[in-house]
């Protein structure tokens, strides 16, 4: 199996019965609703395409829906693709819907009185850049620095302005609403400025008594400044690498995936890296050198999942971005294991810190006496993560009676959720997985494999038993 999880943006070029198929058949553990584009209606239709899907196979696999957050983009530009050149002066004009290149409005209404003289404002992934230089009214006065050809609804971003703007906007609401309704797995929450905006999310979410998990994307240089806080308070970690490369210094992008990586090791929380990962794929059947460096090179930073985007949302190959970027975490995986890794002491809550030892000492085990496999009931998920972070060199099929916390667990690296009912105690679990490992041909007969548990089996916080087993029955 390839341990690293993929996560595939749908849209319209994976959005049918058949493509969600493909997509499961080649592996995807984690289903992206990006809700800045398509209606809800349309998500529920292709949601529901992949739940029937779904049922054709045993795996157990997430849905995230993204958030869109305080995205600024421009207004209506007419005509499209008119030219800015360098050293031209354009207006901004609040509220302004409809506008031509050299003045036109903005999304965010909030821009004039943010924004200061001096400040720089970049648009289309920062391939066009205003610098500020006056204000007037409703509108700024702005002198082009990097001019070209000026769309409709690109993205804005304002790398020198505190934003004021609300991290969940009232659009966001009514999709977190339509995601517990619609019981997703987790909810990415997009340009995180501060621990306290994943708490505000958080909060809402256990007072409606969802189950949802908060996926903080890193895409902010303040996100960058409190990147502890902000990980320890999330559920799991996107480097959005994207507005992240618009809004500081590109060079500085892989350091901080490096670091995100290595805290999100070390806090025990999964970490997604995304944005441009295979992006040639979106019209070629085949990836740049360049981009199977990063993909194997976010692998050994000890990234949980690699994430496609508009590869299996729009582009022309997205059954084969898949199947490539499964092929290029393999054969990293392969050479991973042939590494004598080191495994830190993880910084977890004292109430883990019996699992998260039991982790790192299975860890040893599997590398001293060659074990094919582990398995763990994991009723909450939380051992099988600790396992996870501890980047045992085998699978780890990972049991729960709670269908969510399978679903959730498909996250994280080289789990296999499998939904069961509790078995009666330790014998039937052993007998469990025995006859489980043989039927999905994860071990054989005479093969040793790790058994971890606690008593009594099913409940929370009780692992405490580790066992080397020979497989003895045929399944």
């Amino acid at each position: 199996m390839t341990k690293t999880k993929i996560v595939a943006t749908l849209g319209p070029a994976s959005g049918s019965e058949a493509a969600l198929a493909r997509l499961l058949a080649e592996g995807v553990s984690v289903f992206r609703l990006n809700f800045s584009h398509g209606t809800l209606s349309e998500h529920a239709v292709v949601l529901e395409r992949l739940r029937r899907a779904q049922q054709e196979h045993w795996r157990s696999v997430a849905v995230m829906g993204d958030l869109c957050g305080p995205k600024i983009r421009l207004g209506r530009i007419e005509p499209e693709g008119d030219l800015l050149e360098v050293a031209d002066e354009v207006l901004i004009v609040k509220e302004l819907e409809e506008g031509s290149a050299h003045r036109f409005g903005i999304t965010y209404d909030r821009l004039i009185d943010d924004v200061e003289v001096g400040q720089r404002i970049f648009m289309d992934d920062g391939g066009r850049l205003l610098e500020v230089v006056g204000k007037q009214g409703d509108s700024l006065r702005c002198r082009v620095l990097v001019g070209g050809a000026l769309y409709s609804h690109k993205g804005v971003n304002l790398p020198d302005t505190e934003v004021s703007a609300p991290a969940v906007t009232g659009y966001d609401w009514e999709c977190v609403r339509w995601a517990m309704e619609h019981k997703l797995d987790y909810l990415a929450m997009s340009f995180v400025r501060r621990a306290e905006d994943i708490g505000q999310l958080q909060t809402y979410l256990d007072m409606a008594g969802s189950h949802i998990k908060v996926v903080a994307k890193v895409e902010k240089p303040q996100a960058v400044e409190g990147l502890e806080g902000i990980v320890a308070a999330s559920d799991a970690v996107l480097v959005a690498r994207g507005d992240l490369g618009v809004e500081m210094d590109l060079a500085e992008v892989p350091l901080v995936q490096k670091r995100i990586t290595g805290m999100g090791r070390r806090l025990g929380k999964p970490v997604i890296v995304a944005t441009q990962m295979l992006q040639s794929m979106m019209a070629s059947p085949t990836p740049t050198r360049a981009e199977a460096n990063d993909v194997a090179n976010a692998i050994m930073d000890f990234a949980d999942a690699v994430m496609l985007s508009g590869e299996t949302a729009v582009g022309a190959y997205p059954v084969r971005s898949v199947q490539t970027m499964r092929h290029i975490a393999e054969v990293t995986e392969g050479y991973l294991d042939t590494v004598d890794l080191v495994r830190p002491r993880m910084d977890i809550g004292r109430e883990l810190v019996l699992t998260a030892a039991i982790a790192r000492s299975v860890a040893q085990i599997i590398d001293e006496v060659g074990a094919k496999l582990v398995a763990v009931w994991s009723q909450s998920g939380s051992t099988a993560r600790l396992l996870s972070k501890a980047r045992v060199d085998v699978p780890v099929l990972a049991l729960s009676s709670d269908e969510t916390t399978c679903r959730q667990m498909a996250l994280d690296y080289g789990i296999l959720p499998y939904h069961h009912p509790v078995p009666e105690d330790a014998v039937d679990f052993v007998e469990l997985v025995e006859a489980l490992v043989v039927k999905l041909g994860l071990a054989d007969v005479g093969d040793q494999i790790v058994l971890i548990a606690g008593r009594p089996l099913g409940a929370v916080g009780t692992t405490n038993t580790v066992l080397v087993h020979t497989v003895s029955q045929s399944g």
